[in-house]
């Protein structure tokens, strides 16, 4: 193969350093800072402008040098990408406030390197004589090509396998690899050969050795951020699962955000489950969606009624480690692993939309809360008609619907939102020290629903007394005036995010 040629090819490894780096800054702001669709496009739109910005810089490279300089700006790309998921992590982790602007900062700084690197190639390409129109199509046809394949590989294999700081250093080390060879493929056009082989070198040495440490770094930089012996730590294609223990309490986030804690999760549980189960004078058939770390499952079990359980949760790593996990297995006491229970991992939407399931007694809906559009949808009125097609007019449906005090204008938009779908619904809400006031709605197809007075199983929490008291709102958590949720609106995420903006001032 010709010099010009394996070139054009470096054209596709390049090509796809720059998109994974965008990937890894956009997943990484999600994970941390959540809605996705502001972070992507907000990143997006940094790294475009960037890169016009790099592209523009490249003018300014002399054309003796431009050869050199592709090198030498291939190693700040490799060594400055590579570490970006690395020090946003410890960034966010021991500084906190400062993330945001870590964050655009890398990526303006990556956006404007990678910027130059095409033009760059197309100006040696051209000083070798090669025909103008062949330049232009064969550089921007391995481009896109090389966006298209790390566009598929990160979701599927890299971020899910790698994490996003070793995907970050892969590449890094791709970059440096693509640097050393331009420099010994072109060791005769280049008089600094020895200086750029050495950079690449100590680049390459660097990258190669924070890949090995990858782990205990970003494990240093997470327990700076949880405070607690981290004892579970893994990433999905959907999300970064942690673990921590305290003494004999255990707690779960997911992307930073705390999902419950040990010590008082049953509280939320007995109030998600219990009252749902109880108005059902012997529920056999139930379906659980979301609660993968089978925690609902678990309150669900306790009745002997019960002969069929599915729970349809999205992340088979959550189900996964929520079923061998000894510490998390005691603590759903082995739900996961009971025969009556079936684990369904998909999309709860997609789910419904093409389950022809006969109907159930009982659905709990147990989801994150809708911070985003992609989980929004799940709280939206084409959603809880989809949900009516599984339903008796007898069964009933419970949903945690986010905290009534620290978000009203959301907790109330869904009790909108399940209104518009059709729904008779009771709202009441439960006292979990670790949330504080948080919020559930118990839905049917007909009016009927009855705070019980007894429970057929033990409880921890509920009894008559604490039961009167989730159905009674005082005017401070009583009802807002709100929208309901639609897919091509989601005011359900605009409140949400308005509300919590409110509590942060």
């Amino acid at each position: 193969m010709t010099p010009d040629r394996l070139l054009i090819l470096s054209v596709f490894v390049v090509a796809s350093c720059g998109l994974a780096y965008e990937l890894v800054a956009g997943a990484l702001a999600s994970y941390l800072l959540g809605d996705s669709v502001l972070q992507f496009s907000t990143i997006i739109g940094a790294y475009l402008f960037a890169m016009g910005i790099g592209a523009h810089l490249s003018r300014y490279v002399r054309d003796e040098d431009v050869l050199g300089r592709f090198v030498e700006i291939e190693l700040l790309v490799a060594l400055v990408g590579g570490v970006s998921a690395a020090l946003l992590f410890i960034v966010f982790a021991w500084a906190g406030s400062p993330f945001r602007v870590s964050l655009y900062a890398l990526v303006l700084i990556i956006g404007t390197l990678v910027g130059m690197e095409i033009p760059l190639v197309m100006r040696v390409l051209d000083q070798r004589r090669t025909a103008f129109a062949d330049i232009v199509s064969r550089v921007l046809t391995f481009d896109y090509l090389g966006a298209l394949a790390v566009s598929v590989l990160f979701p599927l294999v890299l971020a899910p396998r790698l994490g996003l700081a070793r995907t970050a250093l892969l590449f890094g080390m791709l970059n440096a690899a693509i640097a050393l060879w331009v420099t010994h493929r072109f060791r005769h056009e280049l008089p600094q050969r020895r200086t750029l082989a050495l950079k690449g070198m100590g680049v390459m040495a660097v990258l190669a050795l924070g890949m090995t440490g990858s782990e205990r770094l970003i494990g240093w930089a997470e327990r700076g951020l949880f405070g607690d012996e981290i004892v579970h730590a893994r990433s999905s294609v959907y999300q970064r699962m942690v673990v921590t223990r305290w003494k004999d309490e255990l707690r779960l986030y997911l992307n930073g955000n705390l999902q419950f804690s040990s010590r008082d999760e049953h509280r939320y549980h007995e109030a998600l489950v219990l009252p749902a189960m109880e108005n059902h004078p012997e529920p056999r058939r139930v379906l659980i969606l979301g609660g993968g770390d089978g925690l609902a499952a678990r309150e669900v079990l306790r009745y002997p009624s019960v002969a069929q359980v599915t729970l349809v949760d999205l992340d088979a790593a959550m189900t996964t480690l929520f079923a061998s996990a000894p510490e998390l297995v005691a603590l759903n006491a082995g739900s996961l692993r009971d025969p009556r229970l079936r684990i369904v991992n998909s999309d709860a939407f997609g789910w419904l939309e093409a389950t022809d399931e006969v109907p159930y007694d009982v659905v709990i809906v147990d989801l994150p809360d809708p911070t985003n559009h992609s989980l929004g949808k799940l709280y939206s009125v084409p959603f809880y008609a989809m949900l009516r097609r599984v339903l008796t007019p007898h069964s009933q449906v419970a949903i945690q619907a986010a905290s009534p005090w620290y978000a009203p204008h959301a907790y109330w938009s869904v009790v909108a939102t399940l209104k518009e779908a059709g729904y008779a619904t009771t709202p009441y809400h439960a006292h979990v020290p670790s949330f504080g006031e948080w919020g559930f709605v118990a839905a049917s197809r007909s009016p009927g629903f009855r705070p019980p007075q007894t429970y057929r199983v033990p409880t921890r929490f509920l009894d008559a007394n604490t039961t009167a008291l989730m159905f009674s709102f005082p005017p401070d958590m009583g009802p807002r005036e709100v929208e309901p949720n639609w897919l091509n609106t989601q005011r359900l995420v605009q409140y949400f995010h308005d509300d919590w903006s409110r509590v942060a001032r």
